[in-house]
């Protein structure tokens, strides 16, 4: 995404009702990517380099066809091009199509979609959502995009970095809505491999396939009423992004191996930190999903893009563990802020974490023994040295929790914050690798 923080499909936004446009954009070739807008007159798709929208494919015609809007519909038509144009499988020579259809001319496919619209929503004048803190203007505008989807059922998308906050934005879009009584509950789409997380989505019945030895619900089922988190959307394979896709059309389940289905009423909120829009171009994303799971798309900035919310966010992350941090000056806090922050907002928690575990002293910022960045504990041995002053129990842990911390991050880091690699590279079992890392806060919060 853009410098824009937040884009919308439809205008379900209370306050912001755009006017829906509609674009030609080509999905393969060297061409993939590019786009042009679909406006009052006619636009011409060709190899002729005067073409509104020129392609290299050698079996595309000078002028091959022309796009225009009609009313509700969109009019393609065939400028007699020698290859022909085609739509759904059949050679048309002038037809009415819908939005989000896709034609081959040549070897080039090109999808008819809607442009993305900026939102023009003014920054929120508070300094939190939910667990969400910040008064930079990037998070503040965010802020007020998600105000307003708290209000309603509308579905989110949410993209970001890794340690952004996506869960904490979902969570808290659950629990400032109106479904806040029901339940929310968040499935890792990317954790498990794709009989797993149908029958984890979705549900199954008894004996659906080896060691299914009684029924049990799926998220959906279990989010009745209330919200659904489907973060890691972009690593569900094709099969499941079909049925997915009717889950969210129709809010009807079928459990693996059922012949029924059941209705569901569920809110939908997603998170990803791949570009999913690039993934459709790419044809590895449906996009009528896409546009199904993206009524309002919002990117979450990293925290090298709002600095100036450190000292807010240190005194706020020491004010849960029970320290109050005093003026965030002086060297430690030059040293926060020349950092890069790749692990983001998650990246500064486990910087607090280590920094009260080693300083158990520590009554405020400035008494903390800050260490930055890889490999940084290492630089600063002394303090996971053996504590001889505490009793033997107390410098044990102490001792045991800085390991963990410490082995867990580099772990983490070196796999890039897949936990199924880790688990692999450790020898350690997922959920109790997943554990471990939720103690020292290297990942976010489960439901």
């Amino acid at each position: 995404m853009s410098a824009r923080q937040a884009t919308i499909h439809t205008g379900a936004l209370p306050g912001a009702a755009p006017r829906l446009r509609y674009q030609v954009l080509a999905l393969e070739g060297e061409e993939a990517g590019r786009s042009v807008p679909l406006g009052q007159g006619e636009v011409v798709v060709g190899s002729d380099p005067a073409c509104d929208l020129c392609l290299t494919d050698d079996r595309v015609s000078r002028r091959h066809l022309s796009v225009r809007v009609d009313g509700a519909a969109i009019v393609v038509k065939d400028l007699g091009s020698t290859n022909g144009t085609f739509f759904e499988g059949g050679r048309i020579t002038e037809a009415r199509v819908p939005p989000g259809a896709t034609l081959r001319v040549g070897r080039t496919f090109l999808r008819i979609q809607p442009v993305p619209v900026p939102l023009e929503v003014p920054p929120s004048r508070a300094r939190r959502f939910g667990e969400l803190v910040g008064e930079s203007l990037a998070l503040r505008e965010v802020f007020g995009v998600l105000e307003l989807c708290a209000a309603s059922d509308i579905t989110v998308l949410l993209e970001g970095e890794t340690g952004t906050g996506k869960e904490l934005a979902a969570r808290a879009l659950h629990e400032l809505g109106p479904r806040h009584r029901a339940p929310f509950v968040a499935i890792d789409c990317g954790a498990l491999p794709e009989n797993l997380l149908e029958s984890e989505l979705f549900g199954h019945v008894k004996g659906a396939f080896t060691g299914a030895q009684g029924a049990r619900p799926g998220a959906f089922a279990r989010a009745h009423e209330g919200t659904i988190f489907l973060d890691e959307l972009g690593r569900i394979t094709p099969a499941v992004q079909a049925r997915l896709l009717r889950v969210v059309e129709e809010r009807r389940v079928r459990p693996v191996g059922a012949d029924a289905e059941r209705e569901v009423d569920v809110r939908v909120v997603c998170a990803s930190r791949d570009d999913l829009a690039a993934q459709v171009t790419r044809g590895e994303f449906r996009a009528d999903l896409y546009y199904r799971l993206s009524v309002v798309r919002v990117a979450l900035p990293p925290l090298r893009a709002r600095r100036e919310d450190l000292p807010l966010l240190v005194r706020e992350l020491l004010r849960r563990r029970g320290i109050e941090a005093g003026p965030v000056t002086g060297p430690g806090a030059e040293l926060l802020q020349a950092h890069g922050w790749p692990g983001n907002v998650r990246e500064l928690r486990n910087v607090i974490d280590r920094a009260v575990a080693l300083s158990p002293q520590a009554r405020s910022f400035a008494d903390l023994r800050l260490a930055v960045g890889p490999g940084a504990e290492r630089e600063r041995a002394e303090p996971l040295g053996v504590r001889s002053d505490l009793p033997w129990a107390e410098a044990r842990q102490l001792v045991v929790e800085a390991f963990e911390a410490r082995y867990l991050r580099e772990l983490l880091e070196r796999c890039g914050g897949n936990l199924s690699a880790a688990s692999r590279a450790s020898g350690l079992d997922r959920k109790h690798l997943r554990a471990l890392a939720r103690r020292h806060s290297l990942v976010e919060e489960g439901p």
